[in-house]
């Protein structure tokens, strides 16, 4: 099988002449990719674990194997937190201890700060997940339909509002009761 132009393309016969190879497309099948490889930029603090800052705290519940979930569907994580120095490398300690390896920290790719003298914090991520959003943390079932929905091109909102709908005006009634 092989990929062009975002389609996969199966050959299913190829044939020897004059010493090279002649691909035969005998049977094509055309499948257009809709799955949208996205770079995610995660909070630690807050956000994996619970404020404990300095300290690393309690595992935030589902969170590391959600986050493990999304590199399965291919996405790029990055880690994108205030700890710098051995506070950061704690933190990635932890998260490698649970299987879960970042693309990169607190930088856009690695070595993004070797190379740049003068860079900027600001990453080129597709999407931030963090304690701090208005609104707050949502749970991270929610957090990775809301990921998966995005990457397939669907629309969001109706998954992060839930059924938060605004609640019917009572009638009121008439008479004496």
């Amino acid at each position: 099988m092989y990929i062009i132009n975002n389609r996969k393309i199966l050959i299913t016969k190829c044939v020897c002449f004059n010493h090279h190879v002649l691909f035969i497309c005998i049977f094509v099948r055309y499948t257009k990719f809709t799955h949208l490889i996205m770079t995610i930029a995660v909070d630690f603090d807050g956000t994996i674990v619970e404020h404990e800052y300095p300290a690393i705290g309690k595992p935030i519940p589902f969170a590391i194997e959600t986050l493990l979930h999304l590199q399965r569907d291919g996405h790029k994580l990055i880690m994108w937190t205030v700890r710098r120095g051995s506070m950061l490398q704690d933190a990635v300690d932890y998260c490698a201890a649970q299987g879960l390896y970042f693309y990169a920290e607190n930088e856009n790719y690695r070595g993004e700060t070797i190379e740049r003298q003068e860079y900027s914090r600001k990453l080129k991520a597709d999407l931030f997940i963090d304690d701090r959003n208005l609104g707050g943390l949502p749970d991270w079932g929610v957090i990775y339909d809301a990921v998966t929905e995005m990457a397939n091109g669907g629309d969001v909102l109706h998954i992060m509002a839930g059924k938060s709908e605004r609640p019917a005006p009572k009638k009121k009634k008439w008479g004496l009761f």
